[in-house]
């Protein structure tokens, strides 16, 4: 299996620290609004990552961070008059919903922010007592300049960094210097060695991994856009404090989500929220959606490609209809069984190697489209034993298990004329009659997209 490192910028073969046991941390939300589709595309891609390295034989423990403390809680709660923890909650259960309703059931634990300050203020001494960090009057800043390699994830060079940065704080060593801690003296605060205050962002990660993983684990994930300065500035904190390196095997990026080719966002009234997408599509599509495009490119939510999607999905779930229904009349052998193993063996093939080819879904999907269309065209005329069909059905099980789709049919609640279908049904005859195939399969192909199954005796 090979995974795109994103700190060397190529493809390698995939070797855990641990043998068969994985260590997983994905950036989790900040609690202070409703997730939005963009974070989808980041959760269900790592949710189908470790699906499917769960699949292969790996134990994953997936651990994810809640930041439930934040200028940004802080703010809104202000805004709204609410109490930050209350909102912190609030918005964390909301979360939560929004991922199991999209299937993302796959992180073992979240550890907020606020229940791990005594593992941050411990990180951030040993920071100080190795020279990386130092005191003002506004916080504890971490020292960019003593990190020899700040800036080796994104590969930007400090001092051209350091050209373009404001110095808003006139009590930092250096422009870029970081927060590990903001002294405040209002609520909500934590008692420290340097006063009273809160943690800086950056720091909660990293002390939270090395409660749970220690100081070097196998697999880091997120949005492109954490790459600098978030996961940049946990590299430095981590390597600094342990003295180890490197800090994480491989780091994966998910790319970014537009609106109808857009950057999404609230100025251009494109910004849609988990909760508005569920409220009209169902929460399969957009799954399906997302993992019709490799994690690592850009992807283009539009209401067309929904749709699309949808009708992909349901292409699918008539074929697995399809196979349980022959299921009931299948005989102990056939003559066809030779037909359907190799057919079977060769698309099974196929789409595993997609899949340890730095997960490669849409690749892996075709290959699912085109063992689709081979079996019903070969169900014109041939038919599987009962052994045959269940290897098949376990497959596309085994797919949908890997994927996270209920291949299950789900009624439209639409009611179409059984007469409308008797008409199209007889002129696709008369169509093959006169031998005019390619009429009559373009309207059966089109049919099959709408989620019916017309059969050619």
């Amino acid at each position: 299996m090979k995974i795109y490192n994103t700190m060397s910028r190529k493809k390698e073969h995939f070797k855990p620290m641990n043998d068969k046991r994985i260590k997983l941390f994905v950036c989790g939300p900040t609690v202070y609004d409703d997730a939005h589709i963009g974070h989808a595309r980041t959760y269900i891609s790592f949710d189908m990552i470790k699906r499917y390295l769960e699949y292969k034989g790996y134990s994953v423990f997936y651990l994810q961070n809640v930041t439930d403390i934040d200028d940004k809680i802080i703010n809104r709660s202000a805004e709204v008059g609410a109490d930050p923890e209350v909102l912190a909650r609030k918005f964390e259960k909301r979360y939560q919903e929004d991922m199991e309703a999209l299937g993302v059931n796959g992180v073992n634990f979240f550890a907020r922010a606020t229940e791990h300050v005594p593992e941050i203020i411990s990180q951030i001494e040993t920071l100080i007592k190795k020279g990386f960090a130092y005191e003002t009057s506004t916080g504890v800043y971490f020292d960019e300049a003593k990190f020899e390699n700040f800036g080796k994830l994104s590969r930007r060079n400090l001092e051209d960094l350091n050209v373009h940065r404001v110095n808003v704080d006139s009590t930092k060593k250096n422009p870029g210097d970081f927060a590990l801690w903001k002294k405040r003296d209002e609520e909500p605060l934590w008692d420290s060695p340097w006063g009273t205050g809160r943690p800086g962002w950056h720091i909660e990660d990293t002390a939270i991994t090395e409660e749970y993983f220690g100081p070097q684990y196998d697999i880091h994930g997120g949005g492109l856009d954490l790459i600098f300065p978030h996961h940049e500035a946990e590299i430095a904190q981590m390597e600094a404090a342990s003295g180890k390196s490197p800090m994480v095997c491989y780091w994966m990026h998910t790319g970014f989500l537009n609106v109808s080719g857009e950057k999404m966002s609230k100025s251009l009234g494109n910004f849609i929220t988990i909760r508005d997408l569920l409220e009209d599509h169902d929460p399969q599509v957009f799954r399906f959606f997302v993992l019709s495009t490799h994690y690592r490119s850009p992807i283009d939510f539009s209401e067309k490609t929904l749709e699309q999607a949808a009708k992909s999905l349901k292409r699918i779930q008539k074929t697995v209809e399809k196979l349980n229904e022959l299921l009931g009349s299948a005989a102990d052998k056939s003559k066809d069984d030779t037909y359907f193993t190799e057919l079977l063996e060769n698309y099974q093939t196929k789409f595993l190697e997609s899949m340890d080819n730095d997960f490669n879904t849409p690749e892996a999907l075709s290959h699912i489209f085109n063992f689709v269309k081979e079996l019903n065209k070969a169900f014109d005329d041939k038919r599987p034993s009962e052994k045959v069909l269940k290897d098949i059905i376990s497959f596309f099980n085994e797919f949908g298990e890997i994927m996270g789709f209920d291949l299950a049919v789900k009624s439209s609640g639409g009611d179409i004329s059984g007469e409308l279908l008797d008409i199209i049904k007889d002129v696709r005859q008369k169509l093959r009659e006169k031998k005019e195939w390619a009429l009559s399969d373009d309207i059966r192909g089109q049919l099959n997209d709408l989620g019916i199954d017309v059969e050619d005796n």
